[in-house]
């Protein structure tokens, strides 16, 4: 029988979350064997927990961990702290390639040196959030529950929006997070920024 619970984040659960990462990095299919198998983790989950480790939370089935929602209540701190703290070490563990490498590996490593790009949302909607689910945890409401978890830890904390973003060729995503309340703010020719007031 599966049993499926909701809880807060655990150090120890770190190589499960760098594990989903990647098993849900290919616009939520597995990015297995096409990819540096840390990097997704390196940049969209790790940071995260460790900067504000009350925002994480991660979904498990029969005790196992299969998915997570993660975040920042404060976009521009995040980044700010990512710049001194986390940044540094993965520049010279990933050095930069040249404009002619388009592959997928090089643009997230072209992001580590960067930075996280801003984001016109962010002074209405200062939170932002990271969420991903093995295929086991879908399609049984559980992402609805994970955001609302998120979310009422942001408003216990005051903070007054959140968005996120997702890639166009996500269409499984991109048509689930209006449905739940989130409306769109901003468009690239690749991604789309959602928003929500709280």
């Amino acid at each position: 029988m599966k049993a499926f619970d909701i809880r807060v984040f655990h150090p120890a659960d770190m190589p499960m979350l760098y594990q989903i990462c990647l098993e849900t990095g290919a616009s939520g299919s597995d990015a297995t064997g096409s990819l540096d198998r840390d990097i997704l983790g390196h940049i969209y989950a790790a940071p995260y927990v460790i900067f504000e480790p009350d925002l994480c939370f991660v979904l498990t089935l029969n005790g196992r961990v299969c998915g997570y929602i993660l975040g920042t209540s404060d976009s521009q701190r995040f980044a700010a702290w990512c710049e001194t703290k986390w940044w540094p070490t993965l520049r010279q563990a990933y050095p930069a390639r040249g404009k002619a490498d388009q592959s997928r590996e090089a643009s997230l490593i072209r992001m580590i040196h960067m930075g996280y790009p801003t984001s016109v949302a962010e002074d209405e909607y200062p939170a932002h959030l990271h969420i991903d689910i093995l295929p086991q945890g879908q399609g049984q409401k559980l992402g609805a529950r994970l955001i609302e978890t998120f979310l009422e830890r942001l408003q216990m904390l005051g903070v007054a929006g959140v968005h996120l973003g997702v890639g166009k060729d996500n269409q499984r995503a991109a048509a689930w997070y209006p449905r739940l309340g989130f409306h769109a703010v901003e468009e690239s020719d690749t991604d789309i920024t959602y928003a929500m007031r709280l």
